[in-house]
């Protein structure tokens, strides 16, 4: 799959100390690929650093979430006609070194997405345990809604194709926690989604969605979204 039809989003908030590794490391291991930073709403210079990297940024008025953000790099995707789209964090989670092969599962697979999930390969999970037990349950609906099992929904290392990238433009895109539900939303759809191993690293600066009480937050909403999600009829192709 050619490299020049392929977009790394890359939405970012309050990383301006991260972004510029980030960036560098995939122009290193997928040159020739395009880069979009969407700063959502940052009050550090994140934009400025991005920019000086030679990147494309979109500024967003405010805090929107990550899924608004997300989506902001997907309309910008199918506008500009890019094939393939990737998804990483700006925090530096995320190993760039990683990108060819997403491409590699999206061509060989058939695979409409991939996603990189921390539970193929031996080793301690980067998390606590009560993270460790949502994405266990979340794995566990995702299976009982579409038969899919998937080790880590709450991933975002994603590839996708265009197909996908127009989907998740439309009005059910979740605006702040795009995880589980959205699986179970393609999955339904019909869409091939597949997995392959990566390391995930431990977050070194920036804000965890997951920090404080947050994580109560996101378990009630990932429920409340799944069960919409399920019982939603009209998000197909």
């Amino acid at each position: 799959m050619a490299k020049g039809n392929a977009l790394i989003v890359v939405p970012a908030f309050n990383e301006a100390e991260r972004i510029t590794s980030v960036i560098q490391g995939i122009k290193k291991n997928l040159p020739g690929a395009d880069i979009l930073v969407v700063n959502d709403g940052s009050t550090d210079n994140t934009a400025a650093v991005a920019s000086k990297e030679g990147v494309a940024v979109i500024n967003l008025p405010f805090n929107l979430g990550v899924g608004a953000a997300l989506q902001t790099g997907f309309k910008y995707a199918v506008s500009h006609s890019y094939q393939v789209v990737i998804q990483m964090d700006a925090d530096g989670q995320h190993d760039a070194v990683y990108l060819p092969q997403f491409l590699q599962a999206l061509e060989e697979a058939g695979a409409d997405l991939v996603i990189g999930s921390r539970f193929l390969l031996p080793g301690k999970f980067p998390g606590s345990w009560t993270r460790l037990a949502g994405i266990k349950i979340f794995s566990f609906l995702v299976l009982l809604a579409t038969g899919k099992k998937l080790t880590d929904p709450t991933s975002g290392y994603r590839a996708m194709r265009r197909n996908i990238v127009a989907f998740f433009c439309q009005d059910f895109f979740p605006q702040d926690y795009p995880d589980a539900d959205l699986l179970i939303a393609t999955c339904r759809a019909g869409y091939k989604v597949v997995e392959i191993p990566v390391v995930m690293k431990k977050r070194l600066s920036g804000q965890s969605l997951h920090a404080g009480l947050r994580p109560l937050y996101y378990i009630y909403k990932m429920f409340l979204s799944i069960f919409v999600t399920i019982l939603r009829r009209g998000a197909g192709r």
